[in-house]
């Protein structure tokens, strides 16, 4: 583990804003895939302007999102970023106190749900590019279960845990060189209660 803050809890609708932006997420997202980088590796990585980048990445960094890192090179002109903490955690209950911050939370949870769509629809354009063992290995599973609320709560722990499990797993295979093999696998889970 790197002594990171592990899935930091964003209570404050600055932040959650801050990070709701969609370039935001994007860089946010490559920032913690590579877990250092410059602005301009970010820039080409989303195909977009150094100087645009640069302002976005302050920004998330002047809510903590992110912070400078060691520099990677001996190059001194450019800034090295790396995420604060090792992933962001945002919960409903943190934005019912207003409706206006209500409805900030549920369309910064829009555009998440869009772009965790995007990525997948990506990924289903793609695959035919994949070797067959991850196309074997890739999954889209839906399940409808009963359940109550405490039951649904401890789920949702347990999902985390074993996440976390395989996310550790990986850094440390990274940090020993073992990257063979290796690719950014997405997981996305919902759980919330429906009536059919």
């Amino acid at each position: 583990m790197t002594g990171k803050e592990r899935d930091r809890r964003i209570t404050d609708v600055g932040t959650l804003k801050a990070l709701a932006h969609p370039l935001r997420m994007r860089l946010y997202r490559n920032l913690t895939l590579a877990r250092v980088a410059t602005a301009s590796q970010l820039a080409e990585a989303v195909d977009e302007a150094v100087s645009l980048v640069s302002y976005h990445l302050r920004k998330l960094a002047e809510h903590g999102l992110i912070e400078e890192a060691e520099p990677q090179s001996a190059d001194g002109r450019e800034r090295w970023w790396q995420p604060a903490s090792e992933g962001v955690s945002i919960r409903d209950e943190d934005f019912q106190d207003a409706p206006q911050v209500a409805a900030a939370h549920a369309a910064a949870t829009r555009i998440f749900a869009d772009q965790r769509i995007d990525m997948y629809r990506r990924w289903l354009d793609e695959r035919s590019t994949w070797n067959p063992e991850w196309n074997r290995t890739a999954t889209s599973t839906e399940s409808a279960v009963r359940l109550t609320v405490e039951e649904t709560a401890e789920l949702n722990k347990e999902l985390l845990a074993l996440l976390h499990k395989y996310d550790e797993l990986g850094r440390v295979a990274d940090a020993a060189g073992d990257t063979e093999g290796r690719e950014n696998v997405a997981v996305h889970t919902y759980t919330f209660p429906f009536r059919a």
